[in-house]
């Protein structure tokens, strides 16, 4: 029998650890899909107002790329968190089985991994001894897999929590853009999404441990190109229609 052990896989003594770590994943992922929401709709809606001056197209437009990018990224993330849970559920049920038909392999591969962990022979014994009597099923699951047997990925939570933070962040270019008058619009928008852009970037950093400034600029970077590109793109083909 072989199996993959992770090494990243949460600690008994600190259950908390795991909680805030799942914690900052779902507020990092909220943040990119906020993000996201930012870049696309900026750049439809900027698009359109190189196109035309006219404030229905630009609102239409804006609305329906947030509505079909909303269920875009909340489709996207079920599915593949439903793919994620799936496996999850695999290698649980797979680890139920083997715990049934073979506890000894099982006591001696749990002792393996926190001697490999760098436990002396006896003590790894002992832990994984007293965690197997615990919660045989969580000790081996958490230790071989890096997964909470009781707390499975839920591609419901991933779906809602993607469709409402790429809406909220497609909520500031839209607004940004309709309310001033016609002459300020794109250049209005264009501030807007450059601050907003700046703080996801600067919070997406800040929670991944990364370069803060490094991730503000090259967010801040890539959202100013896809605007002024689809400006351009919109003022080409509103000469070409009129």
């Amino acid at each position: 029998m072989s199996k993959r052990t992770s090494g990243g896989g949460p600690h008994q003594g600190e259950p908390h650890g795991e909680s805030l770590s799942s914690k900052l994943n779902w507020l990092r992922a909220g943040v990119l899909g906020a993000n996201d929401g930012i870049v696309s709709t900026a750049g439809l809606v900027v698009g359109v107002a190189g196109a035309t001056a006219d404030r229905t197209a630009i609102l239409t437009a804006g609305v329906a790329g947030l509505v079909a990018g909303s269920f875009s990224m909340a489709g996207g993330e079920y599915v593949s968190v439903s793919t994620q849970r799936d496996t999850e559920d695999a290698m649980v049920r797979l680890e139920k089985r083997e715990l049934a038909e073979m506890p000894e392999q099982e006591l001696a591969e749990l002792t393996d991994i926190y001697r490999d962990k760098g436990l002396s022979p006896e003590l790894a014994a002992r832990v994984a001894a007293e965690l197997t009597e615990k919660d045989a099923l969580r000790a081996h699951a958490e230790a071989e897999l890096g997964i909470d047997p009781d707390d499975l990925v839920n591609p419901w939570h991933a779906a809602f929590a993607s469709f409402f933070s790429f809406a909220i962040g497609a909520l500031l270019p839209l607004i940004a853009i309709i309310l001033p008058p016609t002459s300020a619009r794109v250049w209005t928008c264009g501030v807007a999404v450059v601050i907003a852009l700046a703080l996801t970037g600067y919070t997406s950093a800040w929670l991944g441990q990364a370069r803060r400034w490094r991730a503000v600029l090259r967010n801040v970077g890539m959202g100013a190109i896809t605007m002024v590109v689809t400006y351009l793109v919109g003022l080409v083909f509103g000469v070409s229609v009129s």
